[in-house]
């Protein structure tokens, strides 16, 4: 661990279990942030044994987020952003980036950790055009009915929904019917992003994925669960895949690999390889 990440917030907000992970804490951990604790860090330490560079998922997700948003910002002209599990503020946040594109973009942040609460509200409302709801994620009908939603997002033209690591943390097998109800929601032009821990269903790598699946749900933080492709798949009925890159089939492709900036300098790690995003489009 880092100086940094091994610092943690001076003091736990009103109601918060220092003694149960977060996955909002672990994530920014991961990050190698500072509002989390020593129950977070272990979590990462324990994933670890089997993943020592299990820390670089996070970063996947992350850069895979700032590509997914530049994408929808400026070429697909996207100007409604509803960011499900908005996490503790890092550099490069959704609204930094599409309001860099366009600085009257409307973004909604949604996240119910009290410490996300405490912590990063107030980082995360930092202009008019951005805002932040309590809700729980996995509950669209509360989401979707949220005043803050409601009163900031224009329902009948297209939204950019974000789940970027998050429909991991979801252990039903009704993820399908969870994101139908969003997407039933949506305009047509709208578009879907999801970043998720991935089975690639290969000899090298799904043994990996699954011990690190065991190991995240038998620690403090108790989820984390490493969807096939099919499965990640089936998180956007009805709607069409964007091709990762040039010339590839519309699919399910891993973060790093999801439109990357440039040619890669070395290959993925055994990490890197289990985390995948997709972008789908609702005609």
């Amino acid at each position: 661990m880092s100086e940094k990440s091994s610092m943690a917030p001076s003091s736990a907000p009103v109601g918060v279990d220092t003694t149960k992970a977060s996955i909002a804490r672990v994530y920014d951990a991961a990050l190698n942030g500072k509002d989390n604790f020593e129950v977070d860090r272990q979590v990462l330490d324990h994933v670890a044994q089997a993943a020592p560079e299990v820390k670089d998922m996070a970063w996947s997700n992350r850069m895979f987020l700032n590509r997914a948003c530049q994408y929808l910002a400026d070429e697909a002209g996207i100007r409604q952003f509803l960011d499900c599990g908005s996490g503790l503020p890092t550099a490069e946040n959704t609204h930094q980036i599409v309001q860099r594109v366009c600085p009257d973009t409307e973004v909604v942040y949604i996240d119910n950790d009290p410490v996300v609460i405490a912590h990063g509200k107030a980082l995360l409302e930092e202009n008019d055009h951005t805002h932040f709801a309590s809700a729980d994620i996995f509950n669209p009908d509360e989401v979707l009915a949220h005043d803050t939603v409601r009163r900031h997002l224009d329902f009948s033209e297209p939204i950019a929904l974000l789940q970027v690591g998050t429909l991991h943390h979801h252990l039903g097998d009704d993820g399908p019917d969870l994101m139908r109800t969003y997407i039933d929601a949506l305009a047509p032009g709208s578009y879907v992003v999801i970043a998720h821990f991935f089975d690639p269903q290969t000899p090298e790598h799904s043994a990996l994925a699954r011990k690190m699946e065991e190991l995240f749900l038998h620690s403090p933080m108790g989820s984390g669960r490493f969807r096939t492709r099919d499965e990640i798949r089936a998180l956007l009925p009805g709607l069409d895949i964007l091709p990762p890159g040039l010339g590839a089939p519309a699919d399910v492709e891993l973060c790093d690999l999801w439109w990357p900036n440039g040619p890669r300098s070395r290959p993925l790690n055994q990490a890197e390889s289990c985390i995948a995003g997709v972008v789908g489009r609702k005609n």
